[in-house]
């Protein structure tokens, strides 16, 4: 990364001591290493990116032009194997989100790499409550609670599946069907104390 050379482009090197530069930086699994990410965003709005997804052309152009009325907005992906290879056009079928809190809990259907939003969302959001399981459901949810939300049906991304993927590529969770219930109720009870229309 350091090769290119480019400003915008911010590598952080921690080790288990902390960081000399960034002492707060802590090293964790994906959920956490997300949130140390975002705890350096200083932009209007916030792209997430997972590992060697292709974006296409138009994805920040449309996305950012419904973020001049939206303050969180998702979009169809496709998904495709190591080689390129489509696995699956179009992976919503149906929009997946109904921007309702208790309806979406249940299927925690987001996906950060497919999610933009503005600072309003990200200051809200963080920190990133201990028990929630991923990022970008505890993101989508607040968005749900505090900001208006879009969604995209077209696939704006090519979303890579394969064998070092750190997500689960839309598999079924391995998770217990308690600690299903008892990690959703962990975020209900922090998005409960989220003001509504806080900005």
């Amino acid at each position: 990364m350091a090769s290119y050379k480019d400003v915008r482009i911010k590598v952080f090197h921690h080790n288990k001591t902390g960081n000399k530069y960034y002492p707060s930086l802590k090293v964790c699994y994906s959920t956490s290493n997300f949130e140390n990410a975002l705890n350096q965003a200083k932009g209007d709005y916030i792209f997430l990116s997972d590992q060697d997804d292709i974006w296409e052309k138009n994805k920040v152009s449309e996305s950012l032009e419904l973020l001049k009325k939206y303050d969180y907005v998702i979009h169809n992906l496709s998904l495709i194997d190591e080689n390129g290879n489509v696995l699956n056009e179009k992976y919503y079928k149906n929009q997946a989100l109904t921007f309702k809190i208790f309806q979406d809990i249940k299927s925690l259907s987001f996906w950060g790499c497919c999610s933009c939003f503005n600072k309003k969302i990200l200051k809200n959001a963080l920190p990133i409550p201990e028990k929630a399981p991923q990022h970008d459901s505890w993101i989508g949810l607040v968005a749900e609670k505090i900001g208006r939300c879009a969604y995209i049906e077209k696939p704006l991304i090519r979303h890579r599946i394969y064998g070092e993927n750190t997500s689960t590529g839309g598999k079924k969770s391995k998770n217990s069907a308690f600690l299903k219930v008892r990690y959703r109720f962990a975020m209900l009870c922090a998005l409960l104390k989220i003001k509504k229309n806080q900005e």
